[in-house]
């Protein structure tokens, strides 16, 4: 069985930053578990970064969520210490889901994806469910305990929606 695990977002802007929660920071020793964990096994591990522009607040996002994050290159944009390595796989991308991952699970025949990270009903559920738009027999498995919403109630509606359309919720 080739397994993935994707570490969605796990970016200082989301933790400590920008528009961080003391809810993504509590988080942080679940995902470094998990990525240990993976690497242990010998799993692939990818990491997602939301990557934004100078012109952020001129974006359709950046209209609807007028707080400057993640823009490419900044300390914000990076992700937390501690938790890539060398040889991780980064994918930046400038929206909430990143078809490059969905292409890149399906591409690479992963038949058991894991998703951790922030934010749950954000970036979390979009990634999750694109991928399974992509690979709809891959089995997909969303950690609850490390990942992080934009509040406990959109992390649980998030959660809630992703057990709803068949991902396993552990």
């Amino acid at each position: 069985m080739k397994r993935l695990l994707v570490v969605v977002d796990m970016q200082n802007d989301f933790i400590t930053g920008a528009i961080g929660t003391s809810e993504a920071q509590e988080i942080l020793p679940a995902v470094a578990q998990l990525i240990e964990e993976a690497r242990r096994r010998g799993d692939t591990v990818v990491f997602t970064r939301d990557t934004h522009g100078e012109d952020y607040l001129s974006t359709q996002e950046g209209k609807k969520l007028p707080v400057v994050h993640c823009v490419k290159g900044t300390k914000g944009w990076e992700i937390a210490d501690g938790l890539q390595k060398e040889g991780d796989i980064v994918l930046d991308k400038p929206s909430f889901g990143s078809p490059e991952l969905a292409r890149y699970v399906k591409e690479n025949g992963f038949s058991r994806i894991l998703f951790c990270g922030v934010c749950t009903d954000i970036c979390v559920v979009s990634n999750a469910l694109l991928v399974k738009a992509f690979c709809p027999e891959a089995e997909l498995a969303v950690a609850a305990r490390a990942c992080a919403g934009t509040s406990p109630a959109n992390h649980d509606a998030a959660i809630a929606t992703m057990r709803c359309c068949q991902i396993e919720v552990v």
